[in-house]
């Protein structure tokens, strides 16, 4: 499930795309961070409304759709300032503004959010098993996204090569957070 790519993936190619190695390993940090909140949700039950109200999941899923979507319009205003940041001319995303956006998006993806209300208690017994268990998720999760990150920011490096090429990489990224945000709000839960 983990490898799939979904939203956290692709937000963390777009980052790795539009800013860079560094931002993108921070996105994986927060997102990890935000799938073990979910785990702790699922663990207080919280999951359980969720999985029980179509209207809480579809709000869940609407914020972490807008949230990408907003991103994605940054990226894509922001698209020829990727060649000045490289020239460090420009500041780069803060580490704290890489990881709070990373939780966010991990927090709100209706792939974990899935995953664990669905498969988790049927492998655990009470919260405390839930907890431990879940611990794997954001680990595995870190380890597959950070291939990715790597990837993604290496194949920006031959992009920076030309200033063209790096303002169409960072449009692109910007297009494929619009596209991903887009997607996720269309999608509909299978009830």
């Amino acid at each position: 499930m983990i490898v799939i790519p979904g939203p956290s993936v692709l937000f963390t190619i777009g980052r790795a795309l539009t800013v860079g190695r560094r931002e993108a390993l921070l996105t994986v940090a927060g997102n990890a961070t935000g799938a073990y909140l979910q785990v702790v949700a699922v663990a207080l039950g919280v999951g359980a409304v969720v999985e029980r109200s179509a209207a809480v999941f579809t709000a869940v899923k609407l914020v972490g759709a807008a949230y990408l979507v907003y991103l994605g319009v940054q990226a894509f205003r922001h698209r020829r300032k990727v060649t000045e940041a490289l020239a460090g001319s420009v500041s780069r995303i803060g580490p704290a503004r890489a990881l709070r956006e990373g939780v966010v998006v991990g927090f709100t993806n209706p792939k974990t959010i899935v995953f664990l209300v669905v498969a988790l208690p049927e492998f655990t017994a009470n919260g405390a098993q839930m907890l431990a268990l879940g611990a794997l998720f954001p680990v595995l999760a870190v380890l597959c996204d950070g291939v990715w990150a790597f990837a993604a920011s290496t194949a920006r490096t031959w992009f920076a090569r030309s200033p063209r090429r790096l303002a169409m990489v960072g449009g692109t990224g910007g297009l494929m957070m619009i596209g991903l945000g887009a997607s996720l709000a269309l999608t509909n839960r299978k009830d």
